[in-house]
């Protein structure tokens, strides 16, 4: 978890392989049905280009076939999702009907001005209709309001690691995986890693 721009996407791919379980985004998921066209890509543009969080109704239908998928079963690593305390209940009873629970959120920390360059020079570099400076700070405001609550209950349950989400890509993909080390060593040795 953590804010937009915080590289959520780059560490967690690279975590997934690492650990053998596929990452699962919905803004990957968001930008591939507006690419293909969809219904459901189409609804999500308009909230996408405004900074608001598409519906839960549609990121939970999302997430919840995304989890029954067989890749998923023997785990999964969730790339900024859930974002708002309604998707992180209905995530709690999808995980209990499944008799498997959340073994940690690793939130990535960095400075509001920061991420607004990187979410500058992103949108400069991928096209992205999203990445306006108006968008951002609305997108940065929205995580604020619904997300930061998310992780304090999170944090209440004891899940929480906070990782310093400012440097180059490596410095901060090294904290990452140390986080993960700390986390799965007793259990399971994250393979290749």
């Amino acid at each position: 978890m953590g804010p937009p721009g915080a590289g959520k996407g780059t560490h967690a791919d690279r975590l997934a392989e690492q650990a053998a379980v596929p990452a699962i985004s919905t803004g990957d998921i968001f930008r591939a049905q507006v690419a293909a066209g969809t219904d459901l890509g189409r609804r999500a543009q308009q909230y996408l280009d405004s900074g608001a969080y598409v519906p839960d109704d549609v990121t939970i239908a999302m997430v919840r076939e995304r989890l029954a998928e067989d890749d998923a079963r023997s785990g999964f690593l969730l790339d900024g999702y859930p974002r708002t305390l309604e998707q992180a209940a209905v995530l709690d009873e999808l995980l209990t009907a499944q008799e498997r629970r959340l073994d940690a959120v690793v939130v990535l920390r960095v400075d509001q001005e920061v991420l607004v360059r990187r979410l500058l020079r992103r949108a400069e570099i991928e096209h992205r209709s999203d990445d306006t400076e108006d968008v951002i700070r609305r997108r940065l405001k929205v995580y604020a309001d619904h997300t930061v609550p998310l992780i304090e209950l999170y944090g209440d349950r004891g899940l929480v690691h906070e990782v310093d989400g400012d440097g180059e890509v490596a410095e901060v993909r090294e904290r990452v995986l140390q986080v993960a080390y700390r986390l799965t060593l007793a259990e399971r040795p994250i393979p290749g890693a």
